[in-house]
């Protein structure tokens, strides 16, 4: 079935959820939402207890956990679900035998993986910059947070909202979710389950992926929280292509894929390179969707020329002229690895 045609029948099942979500405010206080990537990946290691409270400390209105499960079916929060290069498994001996290689998402990885371990079990392992050759000053928090729980990054979340004295939303990505349902670990009835059981409301849960079906999954459960559909550069989302759908990203991001889009989401979040130069901000006002571009960094290397500062590739550019450019685009959000440095733009 075409991705269109599929899009609206779930829709439709889900009776109201598409109003629902349609209906949510982007942010309290008026302005671009600022979204910690992972928490502040740029100042602390990403996924972890000290990343999320420094990206609400310093003003960030979303934070986002990446969901994979754990071999006894826990959602935790890790970028993938293959683990070396955020967590210090390759150096535990007692884990030594775990390593193995897959493939996920049509691509070989080898390595140690989420699925292969108990919750217990990842308890014992210890967080790690990702990037460490680009953020080596982060290294020094490296063994200092442990492998959070959805859970825990939701009592977080409203720890930090009493402390604060606003509301700080979790913004969850199902990661692999066609894989892992191949495994019998699906991600959307336990994602579910623990926004019903929190009660998460539309102002305090965002849920987002690159995968359409798993969206539905989650608008045909009828939660009445915002979806956001992301959108990658190139080919198309696997469960399509899994499918044997042809629908691309850029067939997603014409007119006509935002009106399919907008039967069951309410946000898009393309690459930010995706709206330079084109109508797409317009296109997704038109198709009544909101729009955030994603992922804003300070080092040169991940800024376009214009901005860049210094002949080092990890200087830091002009991280605030980007932003300023995307804010008069009319974008509706960022997502952004320092969301300190996206929140002083946003008042200027």
């Amino acid at each position: 079935m075409p991705l269109g045609r599929r899009s609206l029948l779930l829709a439709a099942a889900a009776g109201t959820a598409a109003t629902a979500t349609a209906a949510a405010e982007p942010r309290e206080g008026g302005g671009p939402v600022v979204i910690g990537h992972r928490g502040a990946a740029g100042w602390r290691p990403e996924h972890t207890a000290p990343s999320y409270t420094y990206a609400v400390q310093t003003g960030a209105d979303w934070i986002e956990p990446d969901l994979v499960p754990t071999k006894d079916h826990v959602l935790v929060v890790r970028h993938e679900n293959e683990i070396s290069r955020t967590t210090d498994v390759a150096r535990r001996p007692e884990f030594a035998d775990r390593r193995t290689a897959k493939t996920v998402d049509g691509r070989p990885v080898t390595g140690w993986f989420t699925e292969d371990f108990t919750l217990a079990e990842l308890k014992t392992l210890r967080a790690v910059e990702r990037l460490p050759a680009v953020r080596n000053r982060n290294t020094v928090f490296d063994g200092r947070a442990e492998v959070m729980t959805f859970q825990e990054v939701v009592d977080l979340a409203r720890r930090l909202s009493r402390e604060h004295g606003r509301t700080i939303a979790v913004f969850p990505e199902t990661k692999h979710p066609t894989y892992f349902r191949s495994l019998g670990l699906p991600l959307e009835p336990k994602l579910a389950a623990a926004i019903r059981r929190n009660r998460l409301g539309r102002r305090e849960c965002v849920v987002q992926s690159f995968e359409p079906t798993s969206l539905q999954r989650i608008a045909a459960e009828r939660l009445g929280v915002p979806l956001w559909q992301a959108l990658g550069t190139t080919g198309g989302p696997y469960d399509l292509v899994a499918a044997g759908d042809p629908t691309t990203y850029k067939d997603m991001m014409s007119p006509a894929g935002l009106a399919r889009i907008a039967a069951y989401a309410a946000w898009i979040g393309p690459d930010k390179g995706s709206p330079v130069g084109t109508s797409l901000v317009a296109d997704a006002h038109a198709a009544g969707l909101r729009i955030g571009p994603y992922t804003f960094r300070a080092e040169n290397r991940f800024l376009p020329a214009e901005f860049r500062r210094g002949s080092g590739a990890n200087d830091f550019g002009d991280a605030f002229a980007e932003y300023a450019l995307y804010y008069r685009m009319g974008v509706d959000a960022v997502v952004t690895d320092f969301p300190d440095l996206a929140v002083i733009a946003r008042r200027s």
